[in-house]
């Protein structure tokens, strides 16, 4: 093609938010005038209580103006893409590449086969030549159950691809597809007679996983029509077994095709190999064995990972992600093109704060704009080669007609053996694989640090957020698996911050100053705990003494921070209803941000520094994705679940008491004033009073769930006798 002639694949369009500059040059006035007013006036002439609780908040302070000054840092610009498939079908129809799908699951009881195969179903039917489309599952439950489930898929996607393809069926899973699609009208009678076939052919399917799911066995009549079933007479465990490799669907025979003769894509099976005295690297580990294998068995230089519960919602979504990788003059720069982590289930107001629109629309085009985004662990099209570790090289152009011919002509039955020893527990041992190859080993965010270091060769990356969502996942329906969840990632990324990995030691002089302070505003979520927690607590119990903590309401001083609070929170509403959530959805957001920091964040960080000191040891913890039925519901209304025992809810409500009871004796000792006298104490504590109510406030759902909720929600009693009693002794002790 002439240069001339050139039209590029994407558009990257900036912006750089002016007005949101001057903002925030406002703002970091409001904080420097703080910082005086805590210099100027720092209590010299008083006790140590006092002098020490002014110092304390000061701390607070400073922290929360560094932090403030990262998040501005991850919004100072925009970058926004905008690819054009139509120009890649005309350049590239016949050129396109091979591309691996890798979907992990870990668990048939948290993770349900009939949703694992739901997510394979839907990125089977990706709008792509299936020929060209290999899907591999990776079971570290090393399930029987799961693999029945993926035999049953096998036979439905013979019908369910060629319905997807004629009616252009989106979303492509079948449960996502016939929960929100309305049965289709009788003006046109072969679609409503396919319609309906293909909704009965699923809820059978669904209903034989189910059952076989619920008693946990698969009958011998079953086990007898595949010969795979064989594998599990040797598998002792699911922490004890050899390797598993069935390739369910090969792609490459001519047998291999739907009901209408077309070809279907290559379908894989692998629990890798797993033994006691090995340790298995939770999802890197199956991650590297899913590379290491497809490597033999189709090898697409384009690899694509999901989790098991994050099913595609947009059949061109291939397509979108090689915009930027087959683009003539800037595609072999790019590693890996993230999409966001969307969810289907997410409730009108959000009440967990799951969805992350404003992050997603202001938090990763500023990364993008700053260097790239981080690899968040799902929803990402990789280049198989900077996955490998290879370094990013100028000089070096992919040849991607030569890439497309590439074909393997080995058996299946061959593959299945040869194949195996790459999945083995001691594969790796004395090999790069985990440290320079791969996914990184060591961390429980090991997507956020294998996505740094493939920054740091050289490469870059891209955010892409189409109108239409790629994926949709399953978010957290209780607080506390909320609450665990973020507990797993903060305590993953401080651990990256305190290791050789810090983005600031680590990407020095290797990526931009600015996308190495943008990631350090996710490996310092854990940090705020420690002020957060004194803001919460100190500045109540100093109401009960009687320490002023903050200027007089009279005072000029009282300007900055007014300024600072009512703006800061004014934009982070602007964001949130630019991001399309409600203001209700906002208060929300605004409790879920108090109740991480004050308990996911502070185990966090406890555990973090545990682990350093060589008390604990690391652990991966699964993210249930059912509920019961009664959960459900309640989640559905918008009632917060807390019917579980757990440290972190005994802090939760301890810290609301003690906001209640600081209230209370504030209010207590005001309503017995004169008016001159009020006027004197609400000239002196009126912030203080405003922060503590403002904190009962944000605590509503706790109060309402300790004393007047009589659901299996409700926090147990013995939380709620806990609660009152700390509470009540640290009052105690501050009046004393």
């Amino acid at each position: 093609m002439a240069k001339n002639d050139y039209l590029p694949l994407f558009e990257t369009r900036y912006k750089r938010r002016i007005l949101f500059r001057l903002f925030a040059a406002s703002i970091l006035v409001g904080i420097c005038f703080i910082f005086i007013y805590r210099v100027r006036f720092f209590p010299l002439a008083s006790g140590n209580v006092e002098r020490w609780t002014w110092i304390g908040l000061f701390l607070a302070e400073l922290w929360f103006g560094f932090y403030w000054f990262l998040t501005t840092i991850c919004r100072w610009n925009h970058v926004h893409r905008f690819p054009y498939i139509d120009r890649l079908s005309r350049r590239f129809e016949k050129e396109l590449p091979n591309i691996d799908v890798f979907v992990c699951t870990a668990d048939p009881l948290m993770e349900p086969p009939i949703m694992v195969i739901n997510t394979i179903l839907s990125v089977m039917a990706y709008d792509y030549s299936p020929e060209k489309l290999s899907i591999y599952l990776s079971d570290d439950g090393g399930s029987d159950i799961t693999f029945y489930a993926m035999l049953e898929a096998a036979t439905f996607s013979k019908k369910w691809l060629p319905f997807c393809k004629k009616f252009k069926v989106e979303p492509t899973s079948p449960e996502a597809y016939f929960r929100t699609a309305l049965q289709p009208v009788a003006n046109d009678p072969v679609y409503v007679k396919e319609w309906v076939s293909i909704k009965n052919l699923y809820e059978d399917m669904k209903l034989r996983i189910e059952t076989i799911t619920k008693f946990n066995r698969i009958p011998q009549d079953i086990r007898k029509q595949h010969q795979g079933f064989r594998e599990w007479d040797f598998v002792s465990s699911k922490f004890d077994h050899q390797t598993i490799l069935q390739i369910v669907i090969d792609g490459r025979y001519p047998n291999a095709v739907d009901i209408e003769g077309k070809p279907l894509p290559t379908l894989v099976y692998l629990a890798r190999e797993k033994r006691p005295q090995y340790h298995h690297h939770f999802k890197a580990g199956a991650m590297n064995a899913l590379i290491r294998v497809s490597s033999r068995i189709s090898n697409g230089p384009i690899i694509l990972n999901v989790d098991c519960d994050m099913y595609s919602n947009n059949s061109k979504s291939i397509k979108y992600a090689l915009c930027f990788f087959m683009d003539e003059e800037k595609g072999d720069e790019i590693a890996y093109v993230q999409f966001p982590q969307n969810f289907c289930n997410i409730t009108n107001n959000d009440m967990y704060a799951s969805s992350f629109k404003a992050g997603y629309k202001f938090e990763l085009p500023g990364l993008d704009a700053n260097g790239g985004p981080c690899y968040i662990g799902s929803g990402c099209f990789h280049r198989r080669e900077a996955l490998l570790g290879k370094k990013y090289d100028k000089h070096c152009k992919v040849d991607w007609k030569r890439l497309s011919d590439g074909k393997v002509e080995e058996s299946a039955s061959i593959f299945e053996e040869t194949c195996k020893i790459l999945a083995s527990s001691t594969f790796e041992q004395n090999t790069l694989w985990g440290k320079e190859m791969g996914l990184k080993y060591g961390c429980p965010v090991e997507d956020n640090v294998t996505g740094l270091s493939i920054q740091c060769r050289g490469w870059k990356s891209i955010f892409l957020n189409p109108q239409r969502e790629g994926f949709l996942g399953l978010a957290p329906t209780t607080l506390l698996q909320m609450l665990v969840q973020h507990k797993r990632w903060s305590e993953g990324h401080l651990q990256i911050f305190l290791s050789r990995y810090c983005p600031l030691l680590y990407g020095h002089k290797k990526i931009p100053l600015k996308l190495q302070l943008a990631y350090s505003t996710y490996n310092l979520w854990a940090a705020n705990c420690w002020p957060t927690l004194y803001y919460v607590v100190v500045p109540c119990l100093c109401l009960l003494k009687g320490i002023s903590l903050f200027p007089k309401t009279s005072s000029p001083w009282l300007l900055p921070f007014a300024y600072v609070a009512i703006a800061n929170r004014s934009y982070s509403l602007g964001e949130h209803q630019w991001s399309g959530s409600t203001l209700r959805g906002w208060c929300n957001d605004q409790r879920m941000w108090m109740f991480k920091r004050t308990t996911s964040y502070l185990f966090a960080f406890v555990d973090t520094i545990l682990k350093i000191l060589g008390c604990s040891k690391p652990a991966f913890v699964i993210t249930a994705k059912v509920a019961d039925d009664d959960v459900l519901k309640r989640y559905e209304k918008e009632m917060i679940e807390f019917g579980a025992t757990s440290p972190m809810f005994d802090i939760l409500a301890t810290l609301a008491m003690l906001n209640l009871f600081s209230s209370f004796g504030a209010i207590n000792k005001v309503i017995s004033l004169d008016a001159d006298e009020l006027c004197k104490v609400l000239d002196q504590f009126g912030l203080q009073i405003l922060l503590c109510l403002a904190l009962v406030t944000i605590n509503m759902p706790v109060y309402q769930a300790l004393f007047l909720r009589k659901d299996n929600g409700r926090v147990p009693s013995s939380i709620t006798y806990k609660s009152i009693i700390f509470a009540l002794l640290a009052c105690t002790l501050a009046l004393c």
